[in-house]
């Protein structure tokens, strides 16, 4: 029997609401699926389940009192349900278990279903407003809607407070920049986009993004989290990205497995990441697998950006605005497209000869875009 608990969805959470169940007891789930919806001070987080089983109990019904972290919200058991076979076509749909339940019970064709859920996945309030259950059972609250998004810019301000000084009191930052010449990766991307549709086109921060996976192939210290004391590493390379929110607020959901996505694969996940954070649509792993942060304010003009760690990680890279400046190579001095980029990081996990290695590294990833 495993047990599901509220999670912790950042360094600041000490509690959250219980919004919603999305499963029902005696479903299904596997590793992944989103089973309920958490409500924090920074909003709204479908949340997922990471042990495959039946749900056995709901042991904490949806309601306005804050449960603890570490509270054990239902219990799973280890073994298979039966439920009914789904045809081949229904399995590449994307369906949550208590949806593809009832459609089963129901003998729904799922297939003519526009889902509501996350990605366009159907929820079980799509099979419940397909057979007019609303008035048996109301379906499950969605996710936040982009065009009324609740209020949260007082209690996510105090959030942030609370995050930052914390940081800054507990984490020994360092601080490394270099400059870097970007006529090559620019002149790369040029090329590349020359032949796209406008809404395909790559912008350079996905170059950045790449790069900063690269380094960190080579400098894995700064691929994890400060916890007990002790560096925990990270499998896989998930980096966080810093979106700001329309009227104030900050959200540093992380893309996952950098590494293994094309740029255009990178871009599309930026771009759909960047609308389901303004929109109030993120998964609770999104806020936590994070290893790194990125902060980029070039597009606000600014220079050179001295970040300060999201803990429990321990590094952030922040990229200024590329501009036109002198940049001498080889006896010749000429004006060039420039970034800067700069390291924090915490010396409890590394020094600065592992952060130099790392911003060395970055610098030459960016000097090669066609290998990212």
């Amino acid at each position: 029997m495993a047990d599901f608990i509220m999670p912790s969805l950042g360094a600041d959470m000490i509690a959250g609401l219980l919004v919603a169940w999305r499963v029902e007891p005696g479903d299904r789930v596997k590793h992944g699926d989103i089973i309920a919806e958490v409500e924090t001070e920074k909003g709204l987080f479908e949340v997922e389940v990471f042990s495959a089983g039946v749900v056995d109990r709901l042991l904490v019904q949806p309601g306005p009192g804050k449960i603890p972290v570490g509270t054990v919200l239902a219990t799973i058991r280890g073994e298979p349900a039966i439920v009914a076979t789904p045809s081949e076509a229904d399995e590449r749909l994307k369906v949550s278990p208590a949806a593809r339940k009832l459609a089963a019970e129901k003998h729904i064709d799922l297939s003519r279903l526009k889902g509501t859920g996350p990605q366009g996945a159907i929820c079980l309030a799509d099979i419940e407003t397909e057979v007019g259950a609303k008035d048996k059972k109301p379906p499950a609250p969605a996710a936040v809607e982009a065009d009324q998004p609740p209020d949260y810019r007082a209690g996510m301000r105090q959030a942030i407070a609370a995050t930052m000084s914390l940081s800054n009191r507990e984490i020994p930052h360092y601080y490394l920049a270099t400059d870097i010449d970007m006529s090559r990766a620019l002149g790369w991307l040029a090329e590349q986009n020359q032949e796209r549709p406008i809404k395909e086109r790559l912008l350079p921060v996905v170059l950045s993004l790449k790069a900063v996976a690269k380094a960190l192939e080579k400098v894995p210290q700064l691929n994890g989290c400060w916890v007990d004391a002790e560096l925990r590493q990270k499998e896989g390379l998930h980096i966080g990205v810093a979106i700001a929110l329309r009227g104030g607020g900050l959200l540093t959901p992380a893309i996952h497995n950098v590494d293994q996505l094309s740029l255009d694969q990178l871009m599309a996940a930026l771009s759909n990441l960047i609308v389901r954070t303004r929109s109030g649509k993120l998964r609770g792993s999104e806020m936590t697998d994070a290893g790194i942060t990125v902060t980029s304010l070039g597009d606000l003009g600014v220079q050179t950006v001295y970040g300060v760690i999201y803990p429990p990680q321990v590094a952030l890279v922040g990229l200024g605005r590329i501009s036109e400046r002198p940049w001498a190579e080889q006896g010749k001095l000429e004006v060039r497209p420039v970034l800067t980029a700069t390291l924090a990081a915490d010396h409890r996990a590394s020094d600065g000869h592992q952060g130099g290695q790392f911003i060395d590294a970055l610098a030459k990833a960016l000097q090669k875009p066609e290998q990212l």
